[in-house]
């Protein structure tokens, strides 16, 4: 009631029936103990049979949640979930820019999920970059990692001894392999935080500099992002701070790398 509130400006009790699959009984209880905690600005209109709110409503239950609506429009374009089930059953219209499919055998992401779960080891075919066919390799999972466009794996590699990433969706016919020979708290550049400080691009005029500020929630002169060391090299790449920030016009680049003379052996 506080997000249909907040957002559409209204809700009664169909609304809830239709939401939770609740009577209509248990919906008027619902809405009298939400209107318990006194709302400000909720009336009840009768000709529309429902409950509105005015300017002056502010949600008594937690803050309202932008995250959490725009990130469920991610979820229904991706059709991970219906729209009906959703925060408030409704979206507004909507699109986002096409991104190519990277598809992940979910065999494999379970076998993977038991194996960071039970701290297991794992035989599996890797398909690399650096060589022509898939090789057999054992790995020894710990967690999962997203760079922004695709899932990783990170493990720890028999073979060479180190902690690396292995894309997700390059992994095959995975086997049990024993327990894992490693501990998670032994992958450093994991648990070790590198902090980016950003600010907008200095070649920017000051119209410029402000709207990106506002993107990128920047207060005062600069913004501190905090990222895992593993993930530093595609969080870089993402935000077009891989590169020195004369290599692209200021209003392409936005924003800039405050702290790059301290982050650059981190990444090395």
């Amino acid at each position: 009631m506080d997000e249909r509130l907040f957002w559409l400006g209204e809700v009664n009790r169909t609304d809830l029936v239709r939401r939770f699959g609740i009577s209509m009984s248990q919906a008027s209880g619902d809405i009298a103990r939400y209107l318990a905690r006194n709302p400000p600005g909720v009336s009840y209109d009768k000709s529309a049979k429902r409950y509105v709110a005015d300017t002056g409503f502010t949600p008594v239950l937690g803050p309202p949640d932008a995250t959490r609506l725009l990130g469920e429009l991610r979820l229904v374009e991706l059709g991970s979930i219906m729209v009906e089930d959703t925060m408030l059953g409704v979206l507004p219209p909507f699109a986002g820019a096409p991104l190519p499919a990277r598809p992940v055998d979910p065999r494999v992401l379970r076998a993977v999920w038991h194996a960071i779960r039970d701290h297991l080891a794992l035989a599996v075919k890797y398909q690399s970059m650096s060589r022509p066919a898939a090789t057999r390799r054992i790995v020894a999972p710990h967690a999962l990692a997203h760079d922004g466009f695709r899932w990783h794996v990170r493990a720890h590699d028999r073979e060479t001894g180190t902690f690396r990433d292995f894309v997700l969706g390059r992994l095959s016919d995975p086997e049990p392999a024993g327990p894992a020979d490693m501990r998670p708290d032994d992958d450093i550049d994991w648990h070790t935080i590198v902090k980016l400080v950003i600010a907008p691009h200095p070649g920017l005029t000051p119209a410029q500099a402000k709207a990106i500020a506002i993107d990128y929630g920047i207060k005062g002169k600069t913004a501190t992002i905090p990222v895992r060391r593993a993930l530093l090299f595609y969080a870089l790449k993402r935000l077009g701070l891989d590169v020195p920030p004369d290599t692209r016009p200021p209003h392409e680049q936005h924003i800039v790398l405050v702290n790059r003379e301290a982050v650059q052996p981190a990444l090395a």
